[in-house]
């Protein structure tokens, strides 16, 4: 079992019940099921917590159900799962590489922390790949920069978080030395009994040692970054939940730290990417043609923004790439959907058939 567990349990509201599933429960289900929070995921099995303290249930099977960490189950006294709660939020990507599926990342978060450190790897096309994710799924977004105290001076730290307020004026944005103690009473407004917050950002950026400092204790594994290109390596290597005790710095809460993805393709994010560009949009509504492709076009109201520099040509390219990579995951994804949904009728149609036949 994983170290992070402990023997006695946590009360429901500590691991982030609240009247929203609450609500979701029949008089006679809250007396015969436990209420269960997933903390971990293995290929197999997934780790839990219920106020009767961690539990270890199989997942294998015909009946495997597609969860993800930070779902709320009810279980029976065998510690079997009757069902899973309505999630409030949840985070998905295309599965990495060329199969054709989406993976779950995370669900029921209250905060999105979009980690990336001010070094080489500080890229804006990433973070807005991020908020798209967080704008999907409802969450609010909070970017920290980590590696502060690396930057030659405090007007270096400025000008990176200039540049992320350009993409949204009204963004969070909290810079900070994660192995400083001051770093947990910065993230402190976020930190409350109840809520969960999902650290995101690529390897090396500081999750594992951010993680480790809202904790108070080395729960995480952390190692360095290649000094070449700033590029870090895979400390954390599974997704999970930890409870942060209440102290004279933070209220409490629950944090989830994730493994780097070097991948986030966009799938099924059409309302995410609106809003996380919503400035690109508003323009093109002042465009001379409603079909305006905002290339060449006359009458182009957004590329009148980037010769005024009121737009930079790079948020237009970010905006277009990703419309077009979540047109096309999306369309993917619905039609191995409709594969799916064809199979199983005819493998129904098989089956009632046989019967037939075996009752003639």
């Amino acid at each position: 079992m994983s170290q992070f567990f402990i023997e006695h349990g946590h009360s429901l509201v500590e691991l982030g019940w609240n009247n929203r599933f609450q609500q979701q429960l029949s008089l006679e289900e809250w007396e015969v099921y436990q209420p269960a929070r997933v903390v971990q995921q293995h290929k197999s099995e997934i780790n839990v917590f219920a106020e009767s303290g961690a539990l270890t249930i199989k997942t294998s099977g015909a009946n495997h159900l597609p969860l993800t960490v930070g779902d709320w189950l009810l279980l029976d006294s065998k510690h079997s799962i009757y069902r899973v709660l309505e999630r409030s939020s949840i985070f998905s990507r295309k599965a990495a590489g060329s199969k054709v599926a989406e993976q779950l990342i995370a669900a029921n978060v209250d905060t999105l922390f979009i980690v990336s450190s001010l070094n080489n790897d500080f890229n804006l096309n990433r973070i807005e790949r991020y908020l798209v994710l967080a704008h999907e799924a409802g969450v609010e977004p909070l970017v920290v920069l980590t590696k502060a105290d690396l930057c030659e001076s405090r007007d270096v730290v400025d000008d990176y978080i200039a540049q992320i307020k350009k993409l949204d004026k009204f963004l969070t944005v909290v810079a900070l030395n994660a192995l400083d103690s001051s770093a947990k009473q910065q993230l402190s407004p976020w930190c409350k009994v109840g809520k969960t917050l999902a650290l995101l950002g690529s390897s090396g950026v500081g999750k594992s040692t951010l993680v480790n400092s809202l904790l108070g204790e080395n729960t995480q594994n952390t190692d360095g970054i290649r000094e070449d290109d700033s590029k870090g390596h895979h400390t954390t290597t599974s997704r999970s939940l930890h409870i942060i005790s209440s102290n004279a710095l933070v209220d409490g809460g629950i944090v989830l730290d994730t493994p780097g993805m070097r991948e986030l393709q966009m799938a099924n994010s059409e309302e995410g990417i609106a809003e996380t560009f919503a400035d690109v949009i508003q323009l093109s509504k002042s465009c001379k043609f409603s079909n305006c492709q905002h290339e060449s076009e006359p009458g182009c109201a957004v590329q009148a923004a980037i010769e005024s520099n009121e737009l930079s040509s790079r948020r237009l390219q970010s905006f277009q790439k990703l419309q077009k990579e979540d047109a096309f995951n999306s369309a993917s994804l619905a039609e191995r959907r409709d594969k799916n949904k064809k199979r199983e009728k005819f493998y129904r149609s098989v089956i009632s058939h046989s019967r037939h036949l075996k009752n003639r």
